[in-house]
C-alpha cells in the first residue's frame, strides 16, 4: 500500500455530507466520508509502526473504528469529526494489540471472506496499480465495508502466538506480545494519550494553545511567558489556570467517545 500524505479533507464538506447521511439516508454520502477520512486512519496506524504488526493490517482495523464513528456520529454536536473518530480509531488498533496474543475461532464465513478480499486486492493491485478501497473491496465481493474489514483484521487470529515470543524476530531481546498489553506504563498508551492530547488541543483557542505549549513543552516559566506575550505575571497565571481546565474538559469529551 502506497503511503499517503495526511491532509485533512475540508471541514464544512465532512459536514454536509455527514448531515447528508445522517439526516436524509443517502449512503453515498456515508462512503464519501469513510474514503475521505481514510488517510486520518494511515496516518494513526503508522503511529505504531515498528510493534510487530504490518501497517496495512493496523488500517485495516483502524478502519472498522472508522466506520464506527462515521455511523455514530452525532450531527447537532459543535464538534469536528476528526476529533471524535482520532478515539474511536485508536480505540480499535488498541483492542487488537490487546487481543493479539490470543488465538481465537475465526467463522468459517470470515475466513472464507478474507480469502476471496485477498485474492482480489492482489488482482486489483496488478490490474489498475493500486490496493482496492475498502468500498470497491465490498462491492465486488458483495459485501458490507463491516464484514470485509472484519474478515481482514480477524483472518488472522487462527495463528497461535506465544505471549513471550518476540513480536520482531530478528531481535530475540527485543519487546514481547506482553510487553504491549494495556498497561500503564505501556508505549501503546502513551501513542494514545499523545494522540488524544493533541486533539483535545486543537478544541482550545489560540492563546491557550501557546501558553500551555510554553508552560510545558519548553518549561519557561510564567514570568517568562507573560513576557513573550505581553501580560503580566498574574495575568498568566488566571490563563493558564483556565486554559488547563479547558483541556481537561475537552480530554473528558474525547475520552467518553472512546
Amino acid at each position: 500500500m502506497s503511503e499517503r500524505k495526511h491532509r485533512r479533507p475540508d471541514k464544512a464538506r465532512t459536514r454536509r455530507l455527514l448531515v447528508r447521511y445522517h439526516k436524509e439516508g443517502d449512503r453515498r454520502a456515508r462512503e464519501q466520508v469513510i474514503e475521505e477520512q481514510l488517510p486520518l486512519v494511515e496516518f494513526l496506524a503508522r503511529r505504531f509502526a515498528g510493534r510487530g504488526e504490518p501497517i496495512d493490517d493496523l488500517v485495516q482495523v483502524g478502519s472498522v473504528g472508522l466506520v464506527k464513528a462515521v455511523d455514530r456520529f452525532d450531527v447537532d454536536r459543535n464538534i469536528e469529526f476528526s476529533t471524535y473518530a482520532t478515539p474511536n480509531i485508536l480505540g480499535e488498533i488498541k483492542r487488537y494489540f490487546r487481543d493479539k496474543g490470543w488465538a481465537m475461532r475465526v467463522p468459517r464465513g470470515l475466513q472464507e471472506l478474507r480469502q476471496s478480499a485477498k485474492e482480489m486486492i492482489r488482482e486489483e493491485t496488478v490490474k489498475t496499480g493500486r490496493s482496492p478501497t475498502m468500498q470497491e473491496l465490498a462491492e465486488r465481493l458483495d459485501a458490507d465495508v463491516e464484514s470485509v474489514a472484519e474478515a481482514l483484521t480477524l483472518g488472522r487470529a487462527y495463528n497461535t502466538t506465544s505471549l513471550d515470543a518476540p513480536v520482531n524476530q530478528e531481535e530475540s531481546e527485543g519487546d514481547t506480545l506482553l510487553d504491549l498489553q494495556s498497561e500503564e506504563s505501556s508505549p501503546i498508551e502513551g501513542v494514545e494519550d499523545r494522540i488524544l492530547l493533541e486533539s483535545a488541543m486543537e478544541g482550545l483557542d489560540e492563546q491557550q494553545q501557546r501558553i500551555l505549549r510554553l508552560r510545558f513543552n519548553e518549561g519557561k516559566t510564567q514570568t517568562e511567558i507573560a513576557r513573550d506575550i505581553g501580560v503580566s505575571q498574574m495575568h498568566v497565571s488566571r490563563l493558564l489556570r483556565r486554559a488547563i481546565d479547558d483541556l481537561r474538559r475537552e480530554l473528558e469529551s474525547l475520552e467518553k467517545q472512546s
